[in-house]
């Protein structure tokens, strides 16, 4: 059974479509036998049940009355009639007034029940073999006889059942000849449909390795669902390479500065003989490996994020989840151990279709900015405005300044290790995560002289 099934998912589209035809017509096959078996048997029967009945018309013609008894002269007519059937025997009985065979067979049954038709045919045996009958009756009303005399002519069945076969073999044979063709026509028709599959293919083979333009859409209806669907791959395994890309020249741009550097004060700090100043020496590098490890961590979840946003299912997440871990994570402990951080969350879920793990990466970008850059206070809490959900983070500072917020979204905004600062890439990062599911980053200023930024994101069916 399972190498069945391996045939048939391998089986060429023309294989499949002829095998189908086939089936088709083996099905209709069956039925037309049966129906052109059953046309020819009555055609048959209509046909030699007429022969029958003009020889016992001729038969019942011929009989005359002499000396008030009916007198039979058997017409030669009737019997050349019959010879039609020539390798059937005849049978036939004359019954007179009073009940008794005048000429032909007693063993020549008649039906039980008589109809009120002078004619009645009817089926039965004639020496051991199967027959067909007709019964015709003649009413006498002269003086010297007054009756009826019943005329019975009937044969054998087999130039019937030849007719019969012939007619259905003749069906079957038009029915045959007709299949092949309509067999050889779904081939050819299946074979110029598939041709725009052909050129897709020839069009894959001749492309770039590196080549990840979209395909011309020009192509039947049938085949652009798949050339969508191959373009839409395409599109994300492109995004996916320049992730990688980006990914490495940012590694490259940003890791050569600071590197540089801390060469640079691990040579003074060899060459320093003065413990005062090797201390001093010591403390930048450490300073610069810490600014150094943010960034890396940084640029690494900037290319997570992409990588996950075109990877990676989305799923209803409640953004007080996000929030929630965000903030039971305690990295603000680590960081800045003395600032205060509050969770605002309510009691309704707020509902987006989102990566979880995405989100929660953006979170903890905007808190480390708001620990780093901000003032007082740090809050992190969600609500809802409008039709969209809001994830946000809010400090009692004055926010980035205004060329990190023309530059939000750039890969270099700055040389963020070379002077301690990732602001502008922290944002960055949230701001293509609220992209990526159709959301937006909104940088906003209270009057209470409070700065927030806020991932704001459709709600997961419609609004709350």
């Amino acid at each position: 059974m399972l190498s069945w099934h391996i045939t048939l998912a391998t089986m060429s589209l023309t294989a499949r479509v002829s095998l189908a035809v086939a089936t088709l017509l083996l099905i209709g096959g069956v039925f037309v036998s049966f129906a052109a078996f059953t046309y020819g048997r009555d055609a048959a029967r209509e046909a030699y049940d007429r022969l029958l009945l003009g020889a016992a018309n001729d038969v019942a013609a011929s009989i005359s009355v002499q000396d008030g008894k009916p007198l039979v002269d058997l017409p030669t007519s009737a019997f050349e009639l019959l010879a039609l059937a020539p390798d059937d025997r005849i049978a036939y009985r004359v019954i007179g007034t009073d009940g008794e065979t005048l000429t032909g067979y007693d063993a020549i049954a008649v039906p039980s029940k008589r109809s009120k038709s002078n004619v009645q045919f009817y089926d039965g045996d004639f020496i051991g073999e199967a027959a067909r009958f007709v019964s015709v009756s003649r009413r006498f009303s002269e003086r010297d006889l007054n009756g009826t005399v019943l005329i019975v002519v009937g044969q054998t069945l087999l130039a019937r059942n030849a007719l019969a076969l012939d007619i259905t073999r003749n069906a079957l044979a038009a029915l045959t000849v007709s299949g092949a063709a309509m067999l050889l026509l779904a081939g050819l028709v299946v074979r110029s449909a598939l041709k725009p599959l052909d050129r897709i293919g020839e069009v894959f083979a001749r492309r770039d390795p590196h080549d990840l333009t979209p395909m011309d859409p020009a192509v039947p209806r049938e085949a652009a669902v798949m050339v969508s669907a191959l373009n839409d791959f395409m599109a994300r395994l492109d995004r996916q390479m320049g992730s990688m890309r980006n990914l490495i020249s940012d590694t490259a741009h940003q890791l050569r500065t600071p590197v540089a550097a801390l060469r640079a004060q691990a040579d003074l700090a060899a060459d320093e003989t003065d413990e005062a100043d090797r201390r001093v020496i010591v403390e930048r590098i450490h300073q610069r490996s810490v600014s150094l490890g943010r960034l890396l961590d940084q640029m690494l979840s900037r290319a997570l994020v992409v990588h996950r946003s075109d990877s990676v299912r989305r799923e209803i997440v409640d953004l007080r989840d996000v929030a929630l871990e965000v903030f039971e994570s305690e990295d603000h402990h680590l960081l800045a151990p003395w600032r205060d951080v509050n969770l605002v969350i309510g009691d309704v879920q707020i509902l987006v279709l989102a990566d979880e793990h995405s989100l929660g990466e953006a979170t903890k970008n905007l808190l480390h900015n708001a620990l780093k850059h901000g003032k007082g206070t740090v809050q992190i809490g969600v609500d809802v405005q409008g039709d969209k959900g809001c994830l946000w983070v809010q400090d009692e500072g004055v926010g980035p300044s205004e060329s990190i917020r023309n530059a939000l979204g750039d890969r270099f905004t700055r040389s963020a290790a070379s002077k301690g600062d990732s602001a502008g890439l922290g944002l960055s990062i949230a701001k293509s995560v609220a992209e990526a599911f159709s959301g937006k980053l909104h940088l906003s200023e209270s009057d209470d002289s409070k700065f927030r930024t806020t991932l704001a994101l459709p709600i997961a069916g419609g609004k709350a």
